[in-house]
């Protein structure tokens, strides 16, 4: 039973301010305090974020809306961000990368957490993770935003990108947003449409909301608007604004699609080259490692193989947790093919490969 509760662990956090600047200055060690804040409640610390489940609800076939309360620690968190996950299973410490659909005040959240086939971490959280449970998070992350120029709003997401959106859309309604906003959703079956019943009652009570579902697992009856995205899809969007989040080849053909302003966020698991690549030689520098490798798999996997854990989150290059510095050589971005050379630029270790002989602050 913890002796203080949850409210009060996050009325008090602002007062351990005395104790953050002590460890920053190497007085006091953080791990030693945050032992006596978990004593008092398992989820308080100084810095980390850690939030008990407090609610679990179905919002589509595939999808599952996870409500948390967190500590005093999650500041400035915003919907449309993303944060990682990090569960312990079976004695190894996994984390993954989800959108923030909901930051409400007094700490509540929501992330939305899609079945994914094979996927080890959301099948868990889907399947076996009880309401009580207590997680820890890292710091919220990444840059879509509301726009507020254009005359209206399109969203187009893709599959679980929906999450991503969704958060930036309730806020903006909330926050009274008046200009049209289109919300265009593709699934492959009508059961993965995802928030389709609280979508529905947004639509009724703003009627500057329009919302469409698309499947594309099947073909649109004649004069039907479905079926995968095309750039007919954006008839009525002149002047808007896009936000589009999903796969990267959805991404891509949205950007082929549209002149105007958009913002786009892209996750798709990384197909790796058929081809073998060419041989070429790692420089993990801080971890005084040289390494054998081939141009055609990602630095992280690479790393891995060669006995190093960097840290890392999403595997797609979203999180941004296993950012280092290229010191030397160059890479090319596993998702776009662009080529970074510049000695001291920060790279995505899970979605760069090295076009050869490379130096990295690793």
């Amino acid at each position: 039973m913890p002796l203080f509760p949850m409210r009060l662990v996050r009325v008090l956090s602002p007062l351990l301010r005395p104790l953050r600047v002590l460890v920053a200055r190497g007085w006091l060690r953080e791990a030693e305090v945050d032992v006596v804040l978990a004593w008092l409640h398992p989820a308080w610390r100084l810095n980390r974020v850690f939030a008990p489940v407090v609610g679990r609800e179905w919002v589509s076939d595939d999808l599952l809306a996870v409500r948390l309360r967190c500590n005093g620690n999650a500041r400035g968190w915003r919907a449309g961000q993303h944060v990682q996950l990090y569960l312990e299973m079976d004695g190894v410490r996994h984390g993954r990368s989800y959108s923030l659909t909901r930051v409400d005040a007094g700490g509540l959240i929501e992330l939305g957490v899609r079945r994914q086939a094979g996927g080890r971490m959301s099948n868990h959280i889907l399947d076996h993770l009880p309401v009580g449970a207590l997680l820890e998070l890292g710091q919220a992350d990444g840059e879509l935003y509301w726009p507020e120029q254009g005359a209206g709003v399109g969203l187009l997401a893709a599959g679980s990108g929906i999450t991503a959106l969704l958060g930036l859309l309730r806020a903006a309604l909330v926050q009274g947003y008046a200009a049209p906003v289109t919300l265009l959703h593709y699934v492959r079956e009508a059961g993965q449409c995802a928030y389709r019943e609280e979508l529905q009652q947004l639509m009724l009570r703003h009627p500057n909301l329009q919302v469409r579902w698309l499947l594309t697992g099947q073909e649109p009856e004649p004069g039907v608007l479905g079926g995968r995205f095309q750039a007919a899809h954006l008839l009525g969007m002149s002047g808007f604004e896009l936000l589009a989040c999903g796969p990267a080849g959805f991404i891509e053909a949205v950007r082929q699609s549209w002149g105007g302003g958009l913002q786009v966020e892209a996750f798709s698991p990384l197909q790796r080259l058929s081809e073998p690549g060419s041989a070429v030689r790692l420089d993990f520098a801080r971890s005084r490692l040289q390494a054998a490798g081939d141009s055609s798999r990602s630095l992280l996997e690479q790393a891995e193989a060669s006995g190093l854990r960097p840290a890392h989150g999403c595997r797609q290059g979203i999180c941004a947790s296993c950012t280092c510095l290229l010191l030397g050589g160059a890479v090319r971005d596993l998702r776009s093919g662009t080529t970074f050379a510049e000695p001291g630029q920060p790279i995505r270790l899970c979605v760069s490969a090295p076009l050869g002989d490379v130096q990295i602050d690793l």
